[in-house]
């Protein structure tokens, strides 16, 4: 009886979970993405825009994979193209361009770094974009390239990873506040004063979690191409402070050590230091000596690992935030208890998918845009830019980088340098992919067109840059461009403004649009100058700012 007892018991457990692997596996999660949302619709009584136009989902697509916009021959192709398939295969070939990965470490440098990151040398990290480059170039498992960023070994330049940890020297508490939000989804700053007053974190909790980093420093290990070469190195012993609550404070009091400690977990278990044990100085260009014992290391495992309840959900809803616009959990780095999902059932259905994948990114962006409700317009019945219930596509302003790779793909920037001899502007190319613009000049006005909840913050600061910065260097008529075909090309008008809004704005102009470009350029005899204004006037309007 009790063996028949046992089994049903267990029946009980498994059954369910095996009808749950069973479900995974036979529903596209494309498929449940559109049910979920559709269903939240209904209940709330709304009406969704319709599915974008050919041309709004190619440039939406575009931006979101490559960051950048297709050139007149590949928009051409695809909007002439009328198989019922060709956004699928659409989706396939820019997953597989070697400017995804481009694209996507991009996105990254700016999550882990921000524009504007604290730390000596920050800015100049070159080898921990490369690295993040690498990474979505081998697709590499999300869990195994955040484990390594986190364990930083090498050095900043070869490697990469120890150049996250350099914006976060001798500041444990900082790192250990940035690296719960990113990774994890959660803010700990208020209980780094005091224990949270509406969540679940105490003072202690904090602590716990920076006491992890403390005993990291940075070094460095020499120069390579005028590079300092940083590394993460780590003592053996040593532990972070606590003197209580900050309004308890005391001018000289000590305070008492804390103990690493998981998140909502256990303390973690470490070997004693041998008593004979001296800790030795860690010396500049040396390679520094391995820690007995690696906190650092030990953080990196738990937080990775695939029972940690925080690790997947974060980045399942941080990417579904990036392609549709805002996290079932608004904002993504603010998952508490008491800021529910809006619809929790598909964040469980996210997150166990992407478990089930191995944390495949690529398979998960995949399944993102090749939903109905990634392809919906943007044109809503509302203003707001981020709709909590993805009724319609998000509208967001392009980051600077794809803005530079737009304006150069539109105006065949690309073509023409790639016919010029000019070794000087050859070098210069290599080392700024931002060319002819100085990436400085760049970020100043169209660094942060975003506050990041919707929010567009352009103003005259861009309106003086696009009207008088520049960007005449990339419209100017030079053989091979743009602007010089069409004051040149022997091509009926029409056809020629069909190739500035197709080469633009990738989309074919309305016929009001085709008048009011005739009656302002003329036919053109290869001297006008008006067809150049007509490149300028296209690549500074507020739809080429956007993503459509």
């Amino acid at each position: 009886m009790k063996s028949w007892r046992f089994i049903c018991t267990l029946l009980a457990v498994a059954l369910p979970l095996l009808q749950r692997t069973a479900s995974l596996s036979q529903e596209p999660l494309r498929d449940f993405i559109d049910a979920q949302i559709e269903s939240a619709w209904k209940r709330e009584k709304l009406t969704p825009a319709p599915l974008t136009t050919d041309a709004e989902f190619l440039r939406r697509l575009y931006l979101d994979l490559v960051g950048s916009i297709p050139t007149y021959e590949q928009a051409a192709k695809f909007l002439d193209d009328a198989s019922a398939d060709k956004r699928t295969r659409l989706i396939e070939e820019l997953l597989a361009d070697p400017r995804y990965a481009r694209h996507q470490a991009d996105v990254w440098d700016l999550v882990l770094f921000g524009r504007h990151p604290p730390g000596y040398e920050v800015d100049r990290r070159e080898g921990i974009v490369r690295w993040l480059e690498k990474q979505f170039q081998e697709n590499k498992p999300y869990d195994q390239w955040v484990k390594a960023l986190l364990k930083a070994e090498g050095n900043s330049v070869d490697d990469g990873p120890p150049m996250y940890f350099n914006q976060y020297r001798n500041q444990p508490e900082d790192a250990s506040e940035a690296i719960s939000q990113t990774f994890l989804g959660v803010q700990l700053q208020c209980a780094r004063c005091h224990d949270h007053p509406f969540e679940a974190w105490t003072q202690l909790d904090f602590y716990g979690m920076a006491a992890f980093l403390s005993r990291l420093q940075i070094v460095s290990a020499g120069k390579q191409e005028n590079l300092t070469k940083y590394m993460v190195a780590e003592k053996s012993t040593g532990d972070i402070l606590f003197t209580g609550p900050a309004k308890e404070a005391v001018a000289g009091k000590k305070g008492e050590p804390v103990k690493p400690k998981f998140l909502l977990g256990d303390p973690l278990v470490e070997p004693a230091v041998p008593a004979d044990f001296k800790e030795r100085k860690f010396e500049e260009n040396k390679v520094p000596e391995k820690p007995l014992f690696s906190r650092k290391d030990q953080l990196a495992d738990w937080i990775t690992r695939g029972e940690n309840r925080f690790f997947s959900r974060a980045i399942a809803n941080r990417l579904w935030a990036q392609y549709m616009g805002r996290g079932l959990v608004h904002p993504v780095d603010n998952m508490s208890e008491s800021n529910k999902p809006t619809h929790p059932e598909l964040l469980d259905r996210l997150t166990a998918e992407l478990k089930a994948h191995q944390f495949d990114l690529k398979w998960y962006v995949r399944e993102l845009v090749s939903s109905r409700t990634y392809q919906l317009s943007s044109r809503g019945l509302s203003d707001e830019p981020l709709p909590a219930w993805h009724e319609y596509g998000r509208v967001r302003p392009i980051s600077a980088e794809e803005l530079m790779d737009a304006w150069r793909t539109a105006t065949w920037y690309d073509a023409v340098e790639a016919e010029r001899k000019d070794k000087g502007s050859e070098k210069e190319r290599s080392k700024n992919r931002f060319h002819p613009i100085h990436k400085e000049y760049m970020m100043q006005f169209f660094g942060t067109p975003s506050s990041g909840t919707g929010d567009f913050q352009g103003g005259l600061h861009e309106h003086l840059f696009l009207n008088n910065g520049p960007l005449s260097q990339l419209v100017e008529r030079q053989k091979g461009s743009l602007a010089e075909w069409v004051a040149t090309s022997p091509d009926p008008v029409e056809k020629k403004i069909e190739w500035l809004y197709v080469s633009t704005l990738t989309r074919r102009p309305t016929p009001e649009e085709v008048e009011k470009i005739k009656a302002f350029a003329g036919d053109g005899d290869g001297k006008n100058t008006r067809w150049q204004d007509v490149v300028w006037a296209l690549v500074t309007c507020s739809e080429f700012r956007f993503n459509h």
